[in-house]
């Protein structure tokens, strides 16, 4: 009787454990299980300059949204981006794409506008500036053209 306690408790604990690595990994790849609620808008961009998908979409530097899908557009990046209802995006606000710290992740900063309209949902944020290239404002101090 004590072994085959033993072996259901034994059991209880690794499905717990398995239960607890599955929840860990979804959060950690950002995943949705049941879909989340939200709209999509997309942003075209020259260059992406290595924003992945996952990365986060941010306002005032708190996270709002995500990058949902990047693809190409012609010869351009397309950036979809997804949001909670919750969250309205203005017609004039500008998309960027920046850098925390000096080499770390990339994420997408929205600065809002001041217009009054929203966008919609499918819609497009207009203004976008491209990532500022280290590898090139140094090479450009190097060879004195700045």
């Amino acid at each position: 009787m004590r072994k085959i306690d033993l072996e259901l408790s034994v059991g209880t604990l690794v499905l717990i454990g398995l239960a607890c690595l599955a929840f860990l990994s979804i959060k950690v790849a950002r995943a949705e299980i049941f879909g989340g609620e939200g709209y999509e808008i997309y942003a075209i961009f020259s260059d992406t300059g290595g924003l992945k998908e996952g990365a986060s979409a941010v306002i005032a530097g708190v996270k709002v949204g995500r990058v949902k899908s990047i693809v190409m557009d012609d010869y351009k990046a397309k950036i979809t981006l997804s949001f909670p209802n919750d969250v309205k995006i203005q017609e004039d606000a500008i998309a960027s794409i920046k850098t925390r710290g000096l080499i770390g992740e990339k994420f997408l900063s929205i600065a809002p506008g001041a217009s009054e309209d929203m966008i919609k949902p499918g819609g497009r944020i207009r203004e976008t500036m491209p990532p500022i290239d280290i590898e090139e404002l140094v090479s450009n101090y190097i060879f004195g053209k700045i």
